[in-house]
């Protein structure tokens, strides 16, 4: 048994700097490669991906995986060696179901449509990104057709995000947040709005990434073990346990924007940062779901950056830092940082009304995997939703069925549920975080935040992909997920702001 284990755990590395080599490709895609190296790019992704499926679902790989199996099943959930076995065989038994040409195809397939959303986004050109779309739809229902026994199109894709979750389930925990979350947005927004004007001015682009650098160092980012970058959307990419790198966007007239994406995607890095050294370059290395992992980015953005003792202590710095604020008291900023406002942008909405864009997604593509609507007739539909369920109108693609990194860069559906889930999970760990040490609010406004950043580092991080998603949030919390620490979260933070 031993020397089995040393073969798969030396054949699952190999796999794993394969899958790292392309992360590096992919960061390097978004954030300097020349407009013209696209298509090499996604032929290299192409080949490094056939490569590394050719190996996870090769026979004598099953073989190893087959002959260490009961073993692993009879070892506890927290053995590491175990789990490495338990998660590949895992993932060998969703690749294996996937022909190596169809991997490859929509590697190539995406990495040139990101390059080629980058140019037409800003343009509002659907006319260039509506055969793309087309072909993303294809390649995801022949991916689907892999898995004939799953009840939804979708699900295969979410297996790949969220192990355990459906569309039906995902439908489920949609319809009882709705309940709940709709009438507390309606109360909102029916009570006199908070203003909003202070956040307005100009802004250095340098003088914010320099603000948000130290903002990400003060909370645990480590720029000895990661960088922050440019690119058209923010996002998180590990490329080993000492290379955890983050992006950002700076607008010139809205502050928040760059500071509120650095202080998400510094979430994913320390999710990253505080996973086991022992699991570094295997499998394991890496985030559980995409679900627990937003819940660490939503975490450290609302529940931490949007709350009083944080800027207790930041807001100082900020009107040092930029005399735009300097006559503008400290509980004026936090309404304006926290007021509900529907928008028509995703990654700028509020709190109350960030699910009903993740919903919007969810449902649109639920309909083009099921056949009942044609990307051809993706913009009306998206421009539907946001009348019907937010009361906007939608002015440009850029900022409509464009708008989403997600459908140009990866396989279209199965991610936007995780964005919810996260939402979710935040309030449920923030809460576990705040019993076992009340007075981390007192810590966050002198500027100390390694209580809760060792806390989840213990309860959360550590474990990377050792355990399932619903394991750990049961060990992290002592329950299952479940939404009432969140609504009550969002019900006691908005009845306050808005004297409801």
């Amino acid at each position: 048994m031993n020397q089995d284990f040393e073969t798969l755990k030396t054949k699952l590395a190999a796999i794993t700097d394969l899958n790292l080599a392309a992360s590096a490709l992919g960061w390097d895609q978004a954030t300097m490669l020349p407009d013209l190296g696209a298509d090499q790019r996604g032929r290299q992704l192409a080949t490094i991906g056939r490569i590394a499926h050719g190996m996870l679902t090769a026979k004598d790989t099953g073989d190893l995986i087959s002959r260490l199996s009961s073993w692993a099943n009879k070892q506890p959930a927290e053995d590491f060696d175990a789990a490495l076995v338990r998660e590949a065989r895992r993932l060998r038994d969703l690749e294996v179901e996937v022909p190596s040409e169809l991997n490859s195809a929509m590697s190539e397939h995406y990495s040139k449509m990101y390059s080629a959303w980058t140019t037409a986004r800003p343009r509002n050109d659907f006319a260039t990104l509506k055969p793309l779309l087309e072909k993303s739809v294809e390649l995801s229902l022949r991916f689907a057709d892999c898995f004939p026994n799953l009840e939804h199109p979708m699900d295969s894709l979410i297996q790949y995000s969220d192990q355990g979750v459906t569309v039906r389930s995902t439908r489920q925990l949609f319809n009882e947040l709705r309940q709940q979350l709709v009438p507390l947005v309606k109360s909102v927004t029916s009570a006199k709005q908070l203003d909003g004007d202070c956040l307005s001015g100009e802004f250095d682009e340098l003088a914010q990434l320099d603000f948000c650098k130290l903002v990400a160092k003060q909370i645990g980012y480590d720029f000895q073990r990661g960088r922050m970058d440019l690119s058209p959307h923010p996002f998180m990419t590990r490329l080993s346990g000492g290379d955890i790198r983050i992006t950002t966007r700076a607008r010139r007239d809205d502050l928040t924007d760059c500071l509120f994406s650095v202080i998400h995607e510094v979430g994913h890095a320390l999710y990253e940062l505080g996973i086991d050294p022992k699991l570094d370059g295997n499998l394991l290395a890496g985030g559980v779901s995409s679900g627990v992992h937003e819940s660490q980015s939503r975490l450290w953005e609302n529940c931490v950056g949007r709350g009083k003792a944080f800027w207790d202590y930041f807001y100082p710095v900020l009107q040092n830092q930029f005399p735009h604020f300097k006559n503008i008291n400290q509980s004026t900023f936090l309404a304006a940082i926290n007021r509900v406002e529907p928008g028509l942008i995703r990654v700028d909405a509020d709190e109350l009304t960030y699910n009903l864009h993740v919903m919007i997604r969810f449902d649109l593509e639920c309909q083009l995997l099921e056949g009942k609507l044609a990307i051809r007739d993706l913009p009306d539909a998206w421009n539907a939703l946001y009348k019907s369920d937010l009361n906007l109108d939608v002015p440009s693609l850029k900022d409509g069925c464009l708008q989403d990194v997600h459908w140009f860069s990866g396989r279209l559906g199965g991610a936007f549920q995780g964005y919810t889930i996260g939402n979710i999970l935040s309030a449920q760990f923030f809460d576990a975080a705040k019993a076992a040490h009340p007075n981390l609010d007192a810590e966050f406004s002198k500027g100390h935040f390694a209580t809760l950043k060792s806390w989840l580092n213990q309860h959360v991080h550590r474990w990377g992909a050792s355990l399932t998603p619903d394991e750990l949030v049961k060990r992290a919390t002592g329950k299952p997920m479940t939404i009432e620490p969140y609504m009550s979260y969002l019900t006691a933070k908005y009845s306050r702001l808005y004297s409801l």
